[in-house]
C-alpha cells in the first residue's frame, strides 16, 4: 500500500507548488525596490505608536478593573436605591391599591347603572320605536309602490313616443349630414395635412442629423481623443504607482504593526520580569524569611501570654463583680428586713385541677361538678 501510494503522495506537494504559484503574480523592480525602503520606515514610525497603544490598553483595563467597574456598580446601587425601589413602592403601594379602588368605584358607579338603564329603560323604548318604524315604513312602503306603478305607466304611454321621435329627428337632422362631412371633407383634409406635417418632420429631421454629425466629431476630435490620450499615457501609469506605492504602504503597516506587537510584548515581559525580580520577589522574600516568623513569634512570645492574662482578669473581674452584685443584693434585703419586717409568707391557692401526683381511685372524681 505505501509503495502504490507514494507517487500519489510525491505528486500532491507538486501540484500545490504549481498552484501557488500560479496564483502569486509576478513582482516588478519597482515593487521590491519600493517595498524595503517602506517597511523600514513604516517599522521606525510605527513601533513607538504600538508601544504606546499596548501602554494605554494595559492602563485602561487597570482602570476599568479597579475604579470605573467599582464605581458603577455602586453608581448603580444608588441609582437603584434612589430611583427605582421608590418607583417600585410607589407604584406597588400606592398606584395600584389606588387604581384597583377607582376601578371598583367606576363599576359600582357608572357601569351597574348603564347596564341596568339599557336593560330596563332603552331596550324597552328601542323595541317599541323599532314596532313603530316597522309600522310607518310599512304604510311608506304601499304609497311608494302605487306612485311607482302610476310612473311605470306614464312613462309607457307617453315618454318613449316622444323619445323614439325626437330621436328619428337628430339622426336625420345631425348625426347623417355630420358623417357625410367627415367622411368626403375633412378626411381628405386631415390626409393632406398628415402628408405635410411627415415632410416637416423628415426635414427637420435631416437638419438636426447633419448639425449633431457636426458637433460629435468635432468634440470628439478636440476633447475626447485628448482626454483618451491623457488617461492611457500619463493618468493610468500614474495611478498603477500610486497603487503600488498604497498597496505597499497598508502591507508595510500591517507587517510593522505585527512586528510591533510582538516588540512591545517582549518589552512588556522584560518590565514585568524586570518588576517581579526587582519589587515582588525581594517583598515575598522579606515576607516569607523575616515577617513571617516574626509575626510567629510575636503570636507565640507575645499575644498568646497577653490574651491569656487578660481572660484570666476579665474571668476575676467578672466573679468579683458578682459577688459584688450578690453582696448587694443581701444587704439590701437585710434592711429592708429592719425597716419593714420580713416579707409575708404567699398564700397556698387551691387548685380545681387533679394535681400530677395524685393518683386515680374509684372514689375520686376529677369534674368541676362532684369535687369538694
Amino acid at each position: 500500500m505505501d509503495l502504490e501510494k507514494g507517487p500519489a503522495r510525491e505528486q500532491e506537494p507538486a501540484a500545490r507548488r504549481t498552484a501557488a504559484g500560479a496564483q502569486q503574480a509576478p513582482e516588478g523592480c519597482l515593487v521590491v525596490a519600493v517595498r524595503i525602503p517602506v517597511r523600514i520606515a513604516v517599522l521606525v514610525l510605527v513601533v513607538p505608536v504600538r508601544m504606546v497603544w499596548d501602554a494605554l490598553v494595559v492602563g485602561g483595563r487597570l482602570l476599568t478593573d479597579t475604579v470605573l467597574r467599582p464605581a458603577g456598580r455602586a453608581v448603580l446601587w444608588v441609582g437603584r436605591a434612589v430611583l427605582v425601589w421608590p418607583c417600585v413602592a410607589l407604584w406597588r403601594y400606592v398606584v395600584v391599591p389606588l387604581a384597583r379602588l377607582l376601578g371598583w368605584l367606576g363599576y359600582r358607579l357608572l357601569v351597574v347603572p348603564a347596564l341596568w338603564a339599557y336593560r330596563y329603560v332603552l331596550t324597552p323604548v328601542g323595541h317599541a320605536l323599532a314596532w313603530a318604524a316597522a309600522g310607518v315604513g310599512a304604510g311608506c312602503g304601499w304609497v311608494a309602490r302605487g306612485v311607482l306603478a302610476g310612473l311605470l305607466w306614464s312613462y309607457r304611454w307617453t315618454v318613449v313616443p316622444v323619445g323614439r321621435g325626437i330621436a328619428w329627428l337628430l339622426r336625420h337632422l345631425l348625426v347623417v349630414p355630420a358623417a357625410w362631412l367627415y367622411r368626403y371633407v375633412l378626411t381628405p383634409v386631415g390626409h393632406a395635412i398628415a402628408w405635410v406635417a411627415r415632410g416637416c418632420v423628415w426635414l427637420v429631421r435631416m437638419i438636426f442629423t447633419g448639425l449633431w454629425l457636426g458637433v460629435h466629431w468635432t468634440l470628439r476630435v478636440l476633447l475626447v481623443l485628448p482626454v483618451l490620450a491623457l488617461w492611457r499615457w500619463v493618468l493610468a501609469p500614474v495611478g498603477r504607482f500610486l497603487a503600488v506605492v498604497g498597496r505597499e504602504i497598508g502591507e508595510a503597516l500591517g507587517h510593522a504593526w505585527r512586528v510591533a506587537g510582538r516588540v512591545s510584548l517582549a518589552v512588556g515581559r522584560f518590565l514585568a520580569n524586570l518588576f517581579r525580580w526587582l519589587l515582588v520577589e525581594p517583598t515575598r522574600w522579606v515576607y516569607r524569611t523575616v515577617l513571617t516568623p516574626a509575626g510567629h513569634f510575636v503570636r507565640d512570645v507575645v499575644w498568646k501570654p497577653v490574651a491569656a492574662v487578660g481572660r484570666a482578669v476579665g474571668r476575676t473581674t467578672r466573679q468579683a463583680l458578682a459577688t459584688a452584685r450578690e453582696t448587694v443584693r443581701q444587704a439590701r434585703a437585710g434592711v429592708r428586713s429592719a425597716l419593714f419586717g420580713p416579707p409575708p409568707e404567699p398564700k397556698p391557692v387551691h387548685r380545681r385541677e387533679p394535681r400530677a401526683a395524685e393518683a386515680r381511685t374509684l372514689g375520686s372524681s376529677t369534674t368541676a361538678l362532684t369535687k369538694d
